[in-house]
């Protein structure tokens, strides 16, 4: 299953939307929501890193792990995406 770049942006914007300003999401999360197959979503771990990462450069969001914001070029193992928080 492949799908463009900014839908992936768009469903981790619209995810943390619909949770309090403070709540992070896994990238599993947005990669299971857009499968249609339980099988599928693994494939969308990168693709949705990647989108991840895009909305990062763009100042839109912050990734972290343990919760400290780390460099997304860099992240490895478990990350989670948030809002970007000012301060």
């Amino acid at each position: 299953m492949t799908l463009p770049d900014r839908d992936l942006e768009e469903r981790i914007t619209t995810m943390l939307d619909a949770r309090a300003a403070s709540a992070t999401i896994c990238p599993s999360d947005v990669a299971r929501a857009v499968s249609s197959e339980e099988s599928e979503w693994r494939a969308l771990m990168d693709p949705v890193r990647r989108a991840a990462r895009r909305l990062v450069a763009a100042g839109e969001v912050e990734i972290t792990q343990g919760g400290q914001v780390v460099d997304p070029s860099t992240a490895k193992g478990p990350i989670r995406i948030r809002r970007r928080r000012q301060g």
